[in-house]
């Protein structure tokens, strides 16, 4: 929603419902990365107004405090980052105490292999593709061994592995073929003429390049 018209959420929600899984919401604090987006009052009235699931992504500092407010409102999955908590384990279990499933996000430059053990902890896995902060960066193919270590480490988990950053029609095949099963798009589809028509399009890009 990041890429959506403020001023038109439940409108831009409602023009893809019937093409997406969920719907991404950025939230950004200005101090766990620089830039400053939407809160908990928004997400709260952005659920009466649609049922497409929420998928909230928390960057944002003291995520222990906020998180759980995220999965109050009604979210259906609240991710946050390794970087901004010292005990991920008990936060994920405080989400899905409170009714989300939970996420764990990896941003950028931080190391994937000491969360792999996690795993069966969480619903999901968010690998950035980019440096989180900022939409319509370029997608870091480099960053899916990323993806590709989590899907070793994966097993029979029934874990999603979400991937955040630079997806369009150009980069998501390779995003599939690594082992991501959650896809980010932006840009991609609030901006194209048919945001409905290229979410479908995107995602008939994934499926044939995971099969």
């Amino acid at each position: 929603m990041l890429a959506a018209d403020f001023a038109r959420l439940a409108d831009e929600a409602a023009a893809v419902a019937d093409a997406v899984d969920w719907l991404h919401v950025d939230v950004m604090d200005n101090h766990f990365v620089p830039n400053l987006t939407i809160g908990l009052p928004v997400v709260e009235s952005l659920r009466r107004a649609t049922d497409v699931p929420l998928d909230c992504h928390l960057m944002i500092d003291d995520p222990d405090r906020w998180a759980i407010g995220y999965a109050e409102a009604g979210a259906y999955n609240v991710s946050f980052h390794a970087e901004a908590t010292d005990d991920p384990v008990a936060l994920a279990r405080r989400l899905r105490a409170a009714g989300s499933k939970a996420g764990l996000a990896i941003d950028r430059d931080t190391l994937i292999e000491p969360y792999l053990d996690l795993l069966p902890e969480f619903d999901t896995l968010l690998v950035m593709t980019i440096k989180a902060g900022f939409g319509g960066q370029r997608f870091l193919p480099e960053l899916l061994d990323k993806v590709r270590a989590v899907k070793a480490a994966r097993g029979d988990l029934s874990v999603r592995i979400e991937v955040d950053g630079g997806i369009n029609a150009d980069t998501i095949e390779q995003a599939a073929q690594a082992g991501a099963d959650a896809f980010v798009a932006g840009t991609a589809i609030y901006g194209a003429d048919d945001p409905a028509a290229a979410a479908r399009a995107l995602r008939e890009r994934a499926r044939a390049a995971a099969s």
